[in-house]
């Protein structure tokens, strides 16, 4: 669903500052249209393929819904604390973004979409809204206890690993060890 600056979904009221989100009472996936303009200025992740890593990442939590992984990890989280409960997020995130790269692997295999600099503009924009770009930019300095979607490096990683893998049993940010 497009909405910009706030909208209504199944999983309560939400502004233009959560950004795009995936909702998983009613399966829908939400974008602000003006976080595309703030994807391209503030952060620098201008293109057509950053865009549509975005979109891919909040479908690949559909992917996790689906499957019944999104489940078990919110069932995790609440009998965490905050810090554990910080670190299956950034898990979840991470293999979100492994699926959008899974996603974009099997696209131009099928169909060949990818023209050249669709990568490094989906690589950018991953690096670009990590959590630690995004701590630096707003408070000066980085908290990684306070992550919730993963460091630009790691970001980059994972979606890179589903790019260059096309391979959904990659993605396992769960069990793999060196993640965090």
């Amino acid at each position: 669903m497009l909405f910009t600056g706030q909208v209504q979904s199944a999983c309560g009221f939400a502004s233009a500052a959560a950004g795009p989100f995936y909702c998983g009472n009613d399966q829908k996936v939400y974008i602000d249209l003006a976080f595309y303009r703030e994807l391209r200025d503030r952060f620098k992740a201008p293109g057509d393929f950053a865009q549509a890593y975005v979109i891919a990442h909040e479908v690949g939590h559909h992917v996790q819904n689906l499957l019944g992984i999104m489940e078990k990890t919110q069932a995790r989280q609440r009998r965490a604390g905050e810090r554990d409960a910080n670190a299956l997020s950034v898990r979840l995130e991470l293999q979100a973004d492994c699926l959008a790269g899974v996603w974009a692997n099997l696209a131009n295999r099928d169909r060949k979409i990818l023209e050249t600099g669709d990568i490094e503009e989906g690589l950018n924009a991953a690096a670009q809204i990590g959590d630690d770009n995004l701590q630096k930019r707003s408070q000066g300095y980085v908290v990684p206890e306070g992550f919730t979607h993963g460091s630009a490096q790691q970001r980059v990683r994972w979606f890179r690993r589903g790019i260059e893998n096309g391979d959904l049993k990659q993605c396992d940010t769960f069990s793999s060890t060196g993640v965090l």
